[in-house]
């Protein structure tokens, strides 16, 4: 069995975050793939399908085309990146794969579902684990950042934004936390084309937290 590291709540986060209100729950949440069309396109994909569960018509390739985008070049020297676009401040790269593609962070994601669902978005990131759990068991299913296999990202990558160094792992993805129980959280992944996957809780809470905690629902 592969070990994983287990990321421990503070007694702050204890006070902070709120129980959550059931103890398992499982959201419906349709499945929708990325591919063919939008190799790196998870995270939009991802908020095609908490749209759809909300009963918002929002099909992927219009949101890829809607949200904001960082169109710094890319820029590569011996095989490496040295210089290209934020994700904080829009999708990084070009999302169909034709050329290399990267991610998009909470806040532009967050911006586009405010567009579709005016004053319902939430972002929760930086919040306690608990707290999205407490969200999910609301019945609002969240996008999360994590990794490809769910686990520690291990493909670190830095690079040059203006005056500003971006450090971020290239094994990023983002998927829609739909349910939990005691000891799994269930995700729809829109790469592998699973739904309601099933993942260790403890796991995967260690790799959201090193993807910054970010995450992103509706209420």
């Amino acid at each position: 069995m592969e070990e994983t590291e287990t990321i421990h709540i503070s007694d702050h986060e204890k006070d902070s975050a709120p129980a959550a209100h059931k103890k398992e729950i499982l959201l419906n949440v349709p499945l929708i793939r990325q591919n063919p069309e939008l190799k790196y396109g998870c995270e939009v994909t991802s908020l095609a399908m908490v749209l759809g569960y909300a009963g918002v018509t929002a099909d992927k390739l219009t949101l890829s085309k809607e949200i904001k985008f960082d169109h710094d070049p890319l820029v590569k020297q011996d095989g490496n990146i040295i210089k290209w676009g934020n994700p904080q401040h829009g999708f990084v790269g070009d999302m169909t794969g034709k050329e290399q593609g990267y991610a998009v962070y909470d806040k532009p994601i967050q911006d586009l579902l405010e567009k579709y669902m005016p004053n319902r978005s939430v972002n929760l990131t930086g919040m306690p684990f608990q707290a999205v759990l407490h969200h999910v068991s609301s019945g609002f299913p969240v996008i999360v950042w994590t990794t490809g296999n769910y686990r520690l990202p291990d493909r670190p990558e830095a690079w040059q934004h203006g005056k500003r160094i971006i450090e971020t792992p290239m094994d990023l993805h983002a998927v829609v936390l739909v349910g939990y129980d005691k000891n799994h959280v269930f995700i729809n992944d829109p790469l592998s084309g699973k739904k309601q996957v099933p993942v260790p809780k403890d796991t995967f809470k260690a790799s959201w937290h090193a993807l910054k905690k970010r995450a992103v629902s509706y209420k």
